[in-house]
């Protein structure tokens, strides 16, 4: 503040003291009201009970505050029921209007049963493939084991050679080995799919207008048909065979040896010819005392016949012992 002009410049002046500040005065009056009131003038009793007083004013001020805030709570809760039952459908029709909406178009529903359809058929197809490939091979080797260790069972037990020709159908009467194959199967009677062929056996061509001859007829064909693929696929490899490969068939009494002499990749099925007692295209131009096997073309299919043809070179007792083509 600048100083107050005096006309007595040399006197001494007494200095007025400055207004006092109200908004400190203010403030003072403030920080009273907000703090503690002051002890209560009188006795210990006058004190307490101006303590019961002040208690009851702060529970007043406490209930109001508490009141106000569930109010506020109400208000909030009530607001979002409104806002949730605004989402809701306010009449029936718009209850079906939503409804409708929630449900899948008859489009969507096709595409969904077509899916499930072409899944289950993929699931079936799967499981019939396995069937084929897999499980009937299983099945079929077990047969074919069961038939061919149980004819060797009989021979040992008996002497007696059977009389040629005197089989019934899918009777097994012999066994045969292509030890280059891995190949071990009965020979049964006929060649019937179901009694036969299907339980892993080799058939044998026994019946009018295809009969073929026997083993241990002095000259003749004998001609045998085997599964290539599924059901125990005992000739699956036979186009393998080169010239020269040893053919075994054993029987109650005798085993007979043969060598493949020539195949015949491709032939219709109604190509019987193949199996006659001098088959044409085997190569050979006499009679003699041969085998055929057949099969058929391509592998999985049913549509052509492979033939293998070869020339007995051996006959032997069984009692002498196996031959040496069985002999590891």
């Amino acid at each position: 503040m600048p100083p107050r002009g005096d006309d007595e410049t040399v006197a001494l002046r007494a200095v007025e003291a400055p207004p006092a500040d109200r908004t400190m005065l203010l403030r003072k009056v403030e920080a009273d009201r907000d703090g503690d009131p002051d002890p209560a003038p009188g006795g210990r009793a006058a004190r307490r009970k101006a303590a019961q007083g002040a208690g009851k004013r702060a529970g007043k001020h406490g209930s109001r505050a508490r009141r106000g805030t569930a109010e506020a709570d109400a208000t909030r809760a009530a607001e979002g029921a409104g806002s949730a039952g605004d989402a809701r459908p306010r009449t029936r029709m718009e209850a079906r209007r939503a409804a409708r909406a929630r449900k899948d178009s008859p489009g969507v529903v096709a595409s969904r049963v077509v899916g499930e359809l072409f899944i289950t058929l993929g699931v079936v197809m799967l499981l019939f493939v396995t069937y084929q490939l897999w499980w009937t091979n299983i099945l079929a080797h077990q047969q074919a084991n069961g038939a061919a260790n149980s004819l060797q069972k009989k021979w040992d037990e008996s002497g007696d050679e059977r009389d040629p020709g005197t089989f019934s159908p899918g009777q097994g009467f012999a066994i045969i080995y292509i030890p280059k194959l891995d190949v071990k199967a009965p020979i049964a009677e006929g060649i019937d799919k179901h009694k036969v062929l299907d339980r892993g056996m080799v058939g044998h061509y026994g019946k009018s207008p295809l009969k073929t001859a026997m083993p241990w007829d002095k000259k003749g064909n004998f001609a045998l048909a085997g599964h290539r693929n599924t059901h125990g696929e005992p000739f699956r490899y036979i186009n393998r065979l080169k010239p020269g490969d040893e053919i075994v068939v054993e029987t109650q009494s005798r085993y007979y040896t043969y060598e493949m002499s020539s195949i015949l990749p491709q032939t219709p099925p109604s190509n019987t010819g193949v199996i006659k007692p001098v088959p044409p295209g085997s190569g050979f131009t006499e009679p003699g005392r041969y085998i055929t096997l057949t099969t058929c073309t391509p592998e999985f299919t049913s549509t052509y016949r492979m033939i293998v043809w070869g020339k007995m070179v051996d006959e032997r007792p069984r009692s002498e012992g196996k031959p040496d083509a069985l002999v590891e």
